[in-house]
C-alpha cells in the first residue's frame, strides 16, 4: 500500500486488533438516513458519469491513502470517476456518501464483496489493503470480471505475485500497480535527462527513502507487512534505479544493521544499504530505513548531476542541478494523472506503464535483496 506519508490508522489498527479475521462485519444500512432525492442525484452522476465514457471505479479499503489521496484525486480525473467502495468499517459508510455520493448500492463490505461482479457501474477495482491482503482481493477481484489496479508492493511473495498474473490472464483483464512515480512530471523529467543524455553517460545513482513509523504501527508486523522499510518506502529507490536507467539489475549485495530497538523491530530489518548492478557498469545505491527521515534520488553522469529532493512525496518534489537547471511545474495530483492514465489503457485495451508483469519484477528483486541481506553475500538476478 501506497502510505510513505503520516496517515490515519484506523482502518489498518482495525484490521491488525481482529487479527484480520473480522472482515466480515456486516454494512449498516444507512437507507432511512438517505432521502430519494439525495439517492437520486447520487445515481445521476453514475449515469453521467457512465453516459460520458467514464470508468467506475471501486476503492477497496477506506484508510488514509484511500481517503486522503485516491478519493479527491477521483474528482480530478477526465477518464474515471469514484463509483464504489469496500470496507469493514461500517461507520465510515455515510461520510463517504455524504462526501463522494456513492449510491447504496455501490457499498459494499469484505463479505459481499464478490457480488460486485453484478455491478456494471464498476469497471475496475482499487485494491488499497494491507499488503499481506493484496493478492486475495485482486485475484478476487478478477474472479468477479473487473479490472485490477493494486497498490506496491505487489503482494508479500513471489509465488503470490504469480498467482495475481495468472488470475489476471484467466480473467482476460489489466493488473496495474499503483507505482504513481512513472507518471509524475519530475521523475518524468529525471527519466528524460538520462535517456536524451543530457548530461552524458549516467555513471551511479544515489537515492534514499526512509521514515520512522512508530512503534505499534502496522508496517513494523512482518505477518502484515512482508518485510521492513523495503517493503514499504525501499521499493521506491529500486524502482527509481530502473525506471530512470530504463534496465533492469544483474545483481544485488545489500548489508544492513543490529537493530537500535528489539521491541519495536522484532522480525524485520531497521536500515538497509543495497547495491544494484545495472547494465554498464552502473552502481544504484539505494539507503531505506525506519529510523531516518530521508528522501531524495540523485544521478551522476561524466558531465554533471541533476537531483530530486524530496524525490517519493505525494507533492513538494523539487528538483536541483550541477549547472543550475530548473524544472518547476503548478500543483498537480500524482494521483490524478496517474488514474487517468491507467483508465486510458483500459479503454484501449492496452497494459499499462506499470503493469503486473512490473510487480512480479520487483518481488523477484525484493526477494534477491532479502537473500543477500540474509546471507551477506552478492546474489546474481536471473
Amino acid at each position: 500500500m501506497d502510505n510513505h506519508q503520516p496517515t490515519k490508522p484506523s482502518r489498518r489498527k482495525f484490521l491488525y486488533n481482529l487479527g484480520l479475521a473480522g472482515l466480515s462485519l456486516p454494512l449498516i444500512s444507512s437507507e432511512s438516513n438517505c432521502s430519494t432525492k439525495t439517492k437520486s442525484n447520487a445515481q445521476a452522476m453514475i449515469d453521467k458519469n457512465n453516459k460520458a465514457g467514464k470508468l467506475g471505479i471501486a476503492l477497496v479499503g477506506l484508510g488514509g491513502y484511500a481517503s486522503g489521496q485516491l478519493a479527491p484525486a477521483l474528482q480530478q480525473t477526465e477518464n474515471c470517476y469514484l463509483a464504489g467502495i469496500v470496507t469493514g468499517t461500517p461507520s465510515k459508510i455515510p461520510v463517504w456518501k455524504e462526501k463522494y455520493g456513492v449510491p447504496d448500492k455501490n457499498i459494499y463490505n469484505y463479505n459481499n464483496y464478490d457480488s460486485i461482479k453484478d455491478n456494471p457501474d464498476i469497471d475496475v477495482i482499487y485494491i488499497v489493503l494491507p499488503n499481506n491482503m493484496h493478492a486475495e482481493y485482486t485475484i478476487r477481484g478478477f474472479a468477479a470480471g473487473k479490472h485490477v489496479i493494486c497498490e506496491k508492493p505487489m503482494a508479500i511473495t513471489v509465488a503470490e505475485s504469480e498467482t495475481m498474473l495468472a488470475a489476471a490472464n484467466k480473467a482476460g483483464k489489466l493488473l496495474s500497480i499503483g507505482y504513481r512515480l512513472h507518471y509524475d512530471p519530475f521523475n518524468l523529467e529525471m527519466i528524460r535527462l538520462v535517456k536524451e543524455k543530457i548530461y552524458g553517460e549516467v555513471k551511479s545513482i544515489d537515492t534514499a527513502f526512509s521514515i520512522t513509523p512508530p512503534k505499534g504501527a502496522w508496517r513494523l508486523n512482518k505477518k502484515i507487512a512482508g518485510g521492513g522499510p523495503l517493503m514499504d518506502v525501499g521499493i521506491y529507490c529500486m524502482q527509481a534505479v530502473c525506471y530512470v536507467l530504463g534496465t533492469e539489475p544483474l545483481a544485488t549485495t545489500t548489508k544492513t544493521y543490529p537493530v537500535s530497538d528489539k521491541e519495536k523491530f522484532i522480525d524485520i530489518e531497521e536500515t538497509l544499504d543495497i547495491e544494484m548492478e545495472m547494465p554498464g557498469g552502473i552502481i544504484g545505491k539505494c539507503r531505506t530505513s525506519y529510523s531516518e527521515n530521508q528522501s531524495y534520488l540523485q544521478v551522476n553522469c561524466e558531465n554533471g548531476w541533476f537531483r530530486l529532493e524530496p524525490a517519493y512525496f505525494y507533492g513538494g518534489l523539487k528538483f536541483s542541478s550541477s549547472d543550475g537547471r530548473k524544472f518547476e511545474i503548478p500543483p498537480f495530483s500524482q494521483q490524478a494523472k496517474q488514474l487517468d492514465a491507467m483508465a486510458v489503457s483500459i479503454k484501449n485495451k492496452q497494459v499499462s506503464k506499470t503493469p503486473g508483469e512490473m510487480g512480479f519484477r520487483d518481488m523477484k528483486i525484493i526477494e534477491a535483496i532479502y537473500k543477500s541481506m540474509n546471507t551477506g553475500r552478492r546474489v546474481e538476478l536471473k
